[in-house]
């Protein structure tokens, strides 16, 4: 099933169900107004929405209409909580050799994960609007999953069966603000601006074989100004899989519906097909011994992100954004 939030002038808009192939859409709000309310109560009304979907994709469903990714939210535009993980280790410690730092062994026996603001996403195709181009605008790509509720103390296992969606993130990154929020002890505040989300999200079961393992083995394709600059595999070298950073959130607390977890930027350890990042970029390119010839988004540019499933089809339709400066 696949399902996205319509622009309506209200802070959490309406609920569709979209078509496998992106094309056509409906209206379910005599399912569920929104989103949120259908994670709130899905064992009743998700096969709702999949008996609208199955109708839609036989051109069946009242009331269908083009689908536009341009009017749509974030599928969730705000949520409960939204826990950002580095769930690939090796871009970690590919940072770290930028800055002659050597990976405890912690990085890789326990996940890194910190509490993002989740107020106020934006959509897969909304202005990344930023104040200055001097605080080093950069994207990360990523894969977030949409949870159940889930208890405190949750194993992987038992986790990972309250995984309802999987959609793709760019997790905007203000580098030039990290250094002096880190020294502080807290982590980020400044430095972590509106995250968007792809237009739509979809059910595990949508990604056939590529779900395996609580990982989408596909690749997440980044482009800056119509040039990939990165097409890693999303289930390859990813340490900590979606059901293990699950666990590891329900460790002290219960998680409920709505909370977003996500994976941190997609990285591959050989590093031949590019980053998820201008920084890790920026990375490879210092520790091949040339210049930093990267530079970070400046006004104006334009970062696509998109993954295709093994026909070539787009699974989420594209996170299209183009760097804007406030006004």
């Amino acid at each position: 099933m696949k399902l996205a939030t319509l622009k309506d002038g209200s802070r959490d808009g309406q609920l569709i169900v979209v078509s496998r192939d992106l094309k056509f859409a409906v209206i379910a709000n005599n399912i569920a107004p929104t989103l949120q309310d259908l994670l709130d109560s899905w064992d009743f009304m998700a096969p709702q929405c999949e008996d609208l979907y199955f109708q839609l994709n036989h051109g069946r469903a009242p009331n269908s209409f083009d689908f536009d990714p341009q009017q749509c939210m974030a599928p969730l535009p705000r949520a409960y909580q939204f826990a950002d993980a580095s769930a690939y280790v090796d871009y970690i410690e590919l940072i770290g050799k930028t800055r002659n730092r050597d990976l405890p062994d912690l990085f890789r026996s326990s996940p890194l994960m910190h509490q993002a603001a989740s107020d106020d996403f934006i959509g897969a195709c909304d202005d990344i609007v930023v104040v200055d181009d001097g605080f080093e605008v950069d994207f990360e790509s990523e894969v977030a999953v949409i949870t159940g509720d889930i208890n405190m103390g949750s194993a992987p296992a038992r986790a990972g069966e309250f995984i309802r969606l999987i959609m793709l993130a760019n997790d905007v990154s203000l580098r030039a603000l990290i250094p002096d929020e880190m020294i502080k002890g807290f982590g980020f505040l400044q430095s972590k601006p509106a995250t968007s989300f792809s237009p739509v999200a979809v059910t595990p079961d949508e990604l056939g074989d590529a779900w395996q393992g609580g990982k989408v083995h596909l690749s997440l394709r980044s482009s800056l100004n119509g040039r990939v600059v990165g097409h890693p595999n999303a289930g390859m070298d990813m340490t900590f899989s979606f059901p293990q950073l699950i666990s590891h959130l329900t460790r002290t607390r219960n998680v409920r519906a709505g909370t977003i977890v996500g994976s941190g930027a997609v990285f591959n350890r050989d590093g031949n097909k590019g980053c998820s990042s201008l920084y890790g970029i920026r990375a490879l390119e210092l520790l091949s011994g040339s210049e930093t010839a990267t530079p970070f988004l400046r006004g104006g540019d334009h970062i696509k992100i998109e993954m295709m499933d093994k026909n070539g089809k787009s699974v989420f339709g594209a996170i299209d954004q183009k760097v804007t400066k406030l006004t």
